[in-house]
């Protein structure tokens, strides 16, 4: 690019700047969800596979407790692997955690999360990406166990 050009170009950019919005991708791909579920935590990643596959998006936490013992480390685990993904450059800043907590509407205050959710989009982009690592076969192998019980 010639500097005349560069200079034209910038001058413009500089006249419209109000006029522009510049806007990321932040929805999740098979590619993104791969590379956030290759970064958590082993509890963690067991804790993303179970609300995807097992909850099909939506899982009560005290499931999660029968299985997962207390929620703290992989919660926290999970709260900042968006943030570790931005400052990496895997996903733009404005990406949104793919697990969210529901918190019981009849105590409203005290924030105590009754179930953890994914939106239906999300659910079939982690269900790939956890079938790309190999994971989600584990309900194909349930069916096979019980078929031959």
């Amino acid at each position: 690019m010639s500097e005349e050009f560069e200079r034209k170009l910038l001058t413009l950019l500089a006249e419209h700047r109000h006029e522009l919005a510049i806007t990321a991708d932040t929805e999740w791909t098979v590619e993104r969800a791969e590379r956030y579920l290759r970064s958590l935590t082993a509890g963690a990643r067991r804790f993303a596979t179970m609300v995807v596959l097992d909850g099909d998006g939506y899982l009560d936490a005290g499931h999660l407790r029968s299985v997962l013992g207390k929620l703290n480390g992989p919660t926290v685990a999970l709260s900042r692997a968006v943030p570790r993904g931005v400052r990496e450059g895997w996903w733009p800043e404005g990406t949104s955690a793919p697990i969210t907590p529901v918190w019981d509407p009849d105590n409203p205050s005290w924030h105590k999360n009754i179930a953890y959710e994914m939106t239906r989009e999300n659910v079939s982009v982690f269900r790939e990406a956890l079938a790309r690592l190999g994971v989600g076969n584990r309900d194909q192998a349930k069916e096979r166990r019980a078929a031959a019980d």
